[in-house]
């Protein structure tokens, strides 16, 4: 029976297995086996490693290494939401930064957003809900951002969320209605995406994805 890790020296131990020959048998001795780890197991593991992990009910999820293009994406993203509502009081955070969707379920969004700083929900271990979320859809998977999170800040009452897509040179705002989201527009080349809680608010679509290559030369 695998012996579950208890303390942040028992998940940095199995991480340095990693690099050894036997690491397969000694993590399966050392780690929680999927399906078995608590939430404060998952917080430590994640707050000593740098990849993206998620969790829901005892389960992790690794994510991809992002990509540089998906990380230009995101930069632009991050430097337009910051240069609004920092001025008006509000705070953006960028992955990695755990957004608890509900007890037993957390996820890594790529933006997070509170309308005001002080907001009682942002903690310093993870948020416990966000004015507005943003994903850039990844290559590997798209459902993940399209279809998963889409349900999964509906869950967390995430009021808006932003989905970024590189695939499609689009990106699509929606708005929680009740426990789904309605798509309130998808902005393509030409257009300017809108916010719909701050409508002053809104990303050229042209300028984001011109932004990669502009970067590149």
């Amino acid at each position: 029976m695998a012996i579950a890790a208890q303390s942040a020296e028992d998940l940095l131990a199995a991480e340095q297995l990693l690099a050894g020959e036997t690491w397969k048998d000694m993590l399966g001795e050392l780690l929680p086996r999927q399906g078995a780890w608590s939430e404060e197991e998952y917080l430590v593991l994640t707050e000593h490693r740098g990849r993206l992990v998620e969790y829901t009910d005892g389960f992790l999820e690794v994510l991809p290494v992002p990509t540089d293009h998906h990380q230009a994406l995101l930069s632009f993203l991050f430097l337009a939401f910051f240069h609004f509502f920092h001025p008006r009081g509000g705070t953006v955070r960028f992955a990695p930064l755990r957004l608890r969707v509900r007890k037993g379920k957390y996820r890594e969004p790529d933006l997070l957003l509170l309308f005001s700083a002080t907001d009682p929900r942002r903690n310093n271990r993870y948020w416990e809900g966000a004015d507005i979320a943003v994903e850039v859809v990844s290559e590997d998977k798209p459902e993940r951002d399209l279809v998963d999170k889409r349900q999964d800040y509906a869950e967390a009452h995430v009021p808006e969320y932003w989905i970024v897509n590189p695939l499609t040179e689009s990106i699509t705002v929606l708005r929680l209605q009740g426990n789904a989201y309605e798509e309130t527009g998808v902005y393509r080349r030409g257009q300017s995406a809108a916010s719909v809680a701050r409508p002053d608010f809104s990303v050229a679509v042209a300028e984001l994805f011109d932004f990669p290559q502009k970067t590149g030369e």
